[in-house]
Protein backbone atom coordinates (compact mmCIF):
# COMPACT_ATOMS: atom_id res chain seq x y z
CA UNK A 1 0.00 0.00 0.00
CA UNK A 2 2.57 2.13 0.77
CA UNK A 3 4.69 1.35 -1.88
CA UNK A 4 1.62 2.20 -4.55
CA UNK A 5 0.89 5.65 -2.52
CA UNK A 6 4.70 6.27 -3.02
CA UNK A 7 4.19 5.93 -7.50
CA UNK A 8 1.00 7.82 -7.20
CA UNK A 9 2.73 11.16 -5.54
CA UNK A 10 5.62 10.74 -7.56
CA UNK A 11 3.56 10.25 -10.79
CA UNK A 12 1.75 13.70 -9.46
CA UNK A 13 5.09 15.60 -8.91
CA UNK A 14 5.73 14.98 -12.01
CA UNK A 15 3.33 15.58 -13.76
CA UNK A 16 2.94 18.55 -12.48
CA UNK A 17 6.67 19.52 -13.15
CA UNK A 18 6.15 18.63 -16.51
CA UNK A 19 3.36 20.82 -16.67
CA UNK A 20 5.17 24.07 -15.01
CA UNK A 21 6.61 25.41 -18.03
CA UNK A 22 3.52 24.77 -20.52
CA UNK A 23 1.87 26.89 -18.23
CA UNK A 24 4.60 29.73 -17.89
CA UNK A 25 4.65 30.16 -21.48
CA UNK A 26 1.25 30.63 -21.93
CA UNK A 27 0.96 33.03 -19.44
CA UNK A 28 -0.32 36.58 -20.29
CA UNK A 29 2.16 39.43 -20.64
CA UNK A 30 0.10 42.49 -20.17
CA UNK A 31 1.04 46.20 -20.79
CA UNK A 32 -0.91 49.51 -20.65
CA UNK A 33 -1.39 51.84 -23.06
CA UNK A 34 -3.45 55.48 -22.92
CA UNK A 35 -4.78 56.11 -26.42
CA UNK A 36 -6.40 59.11 -26.04
CA UNK A 37 -3.19 60.98 -24.83
CA UNK A 38 -1.87 59.25 -28.02
CA UNK A 39 -4.46 61.13 -29.88
CA UNK A 40 -4.66 63.82 -28.01
CA UNK A 41 -0.70 64.50 -28.76
CA UNK A 42 -0.21 63.08 -32.42
CA UNK A 43 1.64 65.44 -34.69
CA UNK A 44 -1.17 65.04 -37.23
CA UNK A 45 -3.98 65.28 -34.61
CA UNK A 46 -1.90 69.11 -34.02
CA UNK A 47 -2.17 70.11 -37.56
CA UNK A 48 -5.92 68.90 -38.17
CA UNK A 49 -6.92 70.76 -35.23
CA UNK A 50 -5.66 73.89 -36.76
CA UNK A 51 -7.43 73.47 -39.89
CA UNK A 52 -10.70 72.57 -38.08
CA UNK A 53 -10.10 75.74 -36.28
CA UNK A 54 -9.54 77.72 -39.28
CA UNK A 55 -12.70 76.34 -40.91
CA UNK A 56 -14.53 77.11 -37.80
CA UNK A 57 -13.64 80.48 -38.09
CA UNK A 58 -15.04 81.07 -41.64
CA UNK A 59 -18.18 79.51 -40.88
CA UNK A 60 -19.00 82.41 -37.76
CA UNK A 61 -17.39 85.05 -39.98
CA UNK A 62 -20.20 83.67 -42.54
CA UNK A 63 -22.68 83.08 -39.54
CA UNK A 64 -22.40 86.88 -38.88
CA UNK A 65 -22.86 87.82 -42.10
CA UNK A 66 -26.13 86.00 -42.95
CA UNK A 67 -27.27 87.28 -39.51
CA UNK A 68 -26.30 91.14 -40.66
CA UNK A 69 -28.78 90.73 -43.64
CA UNK A 70 -31.03 89.40 -41.37
CA UNK A 71 -31.01 92.40 -39.07
CA UNK A 72 -31.24 94.72 -42.00
CA UNK A 73 -34.10 93.17 -43.29
CA UNK A 74 -36.02 93.13 -39.75
CA UNK A 75 -34.90 97.22 -39.66
CA UNK A 76 -36.43 97.60 -43.35
CA UNK A 77 -39.53 96.18 -41.93
CA UNK A 78 -40.03 98.28 -39.39
CA UNK A 79 -39.41 101.32 -41.12
CA UNK A 80 -42.64 100.05 -43.67
CA UNK A 81 -44.76 99.53 -39.95
CA UNK A 82 -43.78 103.44 -39.81
CA UNK A 83 -44.53 104.46 -42.86
CA UNK A 84 -48.27 102.35 -42.48
CA UNK A 85 -48.77 104.22 -39.25
CA UNK A 86 -49.42 107.81 -41.31
CA UNK A 87 -52.99 108.89 -41.16
CA UNK A 88 -52.88 110.79 -44.28
CA UNK A 89 -52.09 107.39 -46.52
CA UNK A 90 -54.27 107.17 -49.11
CA UNK A 91 -55.53 103.49 -49.47
CA UNK A 92 -54.03 102.04 -52.13
CA UNK A 93 -50.69 103.53 -50.69
CA UNK A 94 -51.44 101.26 -47.51
CA UNK A 95 -52.63 98.15 -49.18
CA UNK A 96 -49.22 98.67 -51.20
CA UNK A 97 -47.49 98.88 -47.92
CA UNK A 98 -49.23 96.04 -46.56
CA UNK A 99 -48.22 94.08 -49.37
CA UNK A 100 -44.48 95.28 -48.96
CA UNK A 101 -44.36 94.23 -45.24
CA UNK A 102 -45.94 90.66 -46.03
CA UNK A 103 -42.98 90.10 -49.05
CA UNK A 104 -40.24 91.36 -46.57
CA UNK A 105 -41.63 88.94 -43.50
CA UNK A 106 -41.50 86.36 -46.32
CA UNK A 107 -38.15 86.93 -47.20
CA UNK A 108 -36.96 87.60 -43.26
CA UNK A 109 -38.41 83.87 -43.25
CA UNK A 110 -36.03 82.84 -45.74
CA UNK A 111 -32.88 84.23 -44.41
CA UNK A 112 -33.84 82.57 -41.10
CA UNK A 113 -33.98 78.98 -42.79
CA UNK A 114 -30.64 79.74 -44.54
CA UNK A 115 -29.20 80.61 -41.42
CA UNK A 116 -30.65 78.06 -39.64
CA UNK A 117 -29.69 75.45 -42.27
CA UNK A 118 -25.91 76.56 -42.74
CA UNK A 119 -25.22 76.25 -38.80
CA UNK A 120 -26.26 72.46 -39.00
CA UNK A 121 -24.84 71.94 -42.10
CA UNK A 122 -21.67 73.71 -40.96
CA UNK A 123 -22.21 71.08 -37.31
CA UNK A 124 -22.84 68.33 -39.58
CA UNK A 125 -19.87 68.62 -41.60
CA UNK A 126 -17.06 69.30 -38.95
CA UNK A 127 -18.49 66.69 -36.76
CA UNK A 128 -17.85 64.21 -39.71
CA UNK A 129 -14.41 65.28 -39.74
CA UNK A 130 -13.99 64.78 -36.24
CA UNK A 131 -14.76 61.10 -36.29
CA UNK A 132 -13.45 60.43 -39.45
CA UNK A 133 -10.23 61.75 -38.56
CA UNK A 134 -10.31 59.91 -35.33
CA UNK A 135 -11.16 56.59 -36.74
CA UNK A 136 -8.15 57.07 -39.03
CA UNK A 137 -5.50 58.02 -36.44
CA UNK A 138 -7.29 54.98 -34.21
CA UNK A 139 -5.95 52.80 -36.95
CA UNK A 140 -2.50 54.15 -37.19
CA UNK A 141 -1.66 54.50 -33.43
CA UNK A 142 -3.18 50.94 -33.49
CA UNK A 143 -0.35 49.98 -35.56
CA UNK A 144 2.46 51.25 -33.46
CA UNK A 145 1.21 50.11 -30.07
CA UNK A 146 1.15 46.83 -31.46
CA UNK A 147 4.93 47.11 -32.95
CA UNK A 148 5.57 48.41 -29.43
CA UNK A 149 3.96 45.81 -27.66
CA UNK A 150 5.48 42.87 -29.54
CA UNK A 151 8.78 44.14 -29.09
CA UNK A 152 8.25 44.05 -25.49
CA UNK A 153 6.77 40.40 -25.63
CA UNK A 154 3.22 41.22 -24.57
CA UNK A 155 0.59 39.60 -25.90
CA UNK A 156 -2.39 41.32 -24.07
CA UNK A 157 -2.84 45.50 -24.26
CA UNK A 158 -5.18 47.22 -22.61
CA UNK A 159 -6.03 50.89 -23.08
CA UNK A 160 -6.48 53.05 -19.37
CA UNK A 161 -7.85 56.23 -21.02
CA UNK A 162 -11.38 54.21 -21.66
CA UNK A 163 -14.37 53.83 -19.26
CA UNK A 164 -16.59 50.73 -18.85
CA UNK A 165 -19.99 51.02 -18.45
CA UNK A 166 -19.99 51.57 -15.16
CA UNK A 167 -18.36 54.45 -15.44
CA UNK A 168 -14.92 53.75 -14.35
CA UNK A 169 -11.61 52.67 -15.90
CA UNK A 170 -11.22 49.07 -16.97
CA UNK A 171 -7.51 49.40 -15.76
CA UNK A 172 -7.99 50.15 -11.81
CA UNK A 173 -4.08 49.80 -11.32
CA UNK A 174 -0.96 49.42 -12.95
CA UNK A 175 2.01 49.42 -12.48
CA UNK A 176 3.88 52.15 -14.62
CA UNK A 177 6.48 49.82 -15.61
CA UNK A 178 3.65 48.36 -17.48
CA UNK A 179 2.58 51.62 -19.54
CA UNK A 180 3.91 51.64 -22.98
CA UNK A 181 2.35 55.04 -23.86
CA UNK A 182 5.39 57.12 -23.76
CA UNK A 183 7.56 53.98 -25.88
CA UNK A 184 4.84 54.44 -28.50
CA UNK A 185 4.82 57.92 -28.54
CA UNK A 186 8.34 57.87 -29.08
CA UNK A 187 8.01 55.62 -31.89
CA UNK A 188 5.17 57.70 -33.55
CA UNK A 189 7.36 61.22 -33.54
CA UNK A 190 10.35 59.26 -35.50
CA UNK A 191 7.98 60.31 -38.05
CA UNK A 192 7.21 63.87 -37.34
CA UNK A 193 7.69 66.33 -39.57
CA UNK A 194 10.35 69.24 -38.81
CA UNK A 195 8.99 72.15 -37.51
CA UNK A 196 5.59 70.78 -37.04
CA UNK A 197 3.64 72.38 -34.13
CA UNK A 198 4.27 70.50 -30.48
CA UNK A 199 0.81 69.90 -29.00
CA UNK A 200 -0.75 72.46 -26.82
CA UNK A 201 -0.51 72.38 -22.57
CA UNK A 202 -2.59 70.66 -22.01
CA UNK A 203 -3.10 68.45 -24.20
CA UNK A 204 -5.02 69.48 -27.92
CA UNK A 205 -8.61 67.83 -28.02
CA UNK A 206 -10.55 67.63 -31.76
CA UNK A 207 -11.68 70.85 -32.51
CA UNK A 208 -15.43 71.14 -31.39
CA UNK A 209 -18.19 71.73 -34.14
CA UNK A 210 -19.41 75.30 -34.88
CA UNK A 211 -19.89 77.40 -32.01
CA UNK A 212 -23.52 78.01 -30.80
CA UNK A 213 -22.48 81.45 -28.14
CA UNK A 214 -23.74 83.88 -28.60
CA UNK A 215 -21.88 85.48 -30.70
CA UNK A 216 -22.33 82.55 -33.39
CA UNK A 217 -26.29 82.37 -32.80
CA UNK A 218 -28.24 84.22 -35.24
CA UNK A 219 -31.51 86.18 -34.66
CA UNK A 220 -33.42 88.96 -35.79
CA UNK A 221 -34.32 90.77 -33.24
CA UNK A 222 -37.90 92.06 -33.93
CA UNK A 223 -38.62 89.73 -36.65
CA UNK A 224 -42.13 88.54 -36.97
Amino acid sequence: MNKLLSSLLALAAFAGAASAPALAETAPKIVIVDMAKLLDDHYETVEQNTKLKGDEGKANEELEKLNKEGQDLVAQLKELEEKGKNPALATDAKEKLQTEMRAKIEEIQRKQNEVQSFRGNTQRSLQQRIQNFRKIMFEKINVTVTEVAKKKGANLVLDKSGFSHIGISPVVYSDSSYDITEDVQKEINKARPAGSAAPAAPAATPAPAAKTDDAAKVTFPGAK
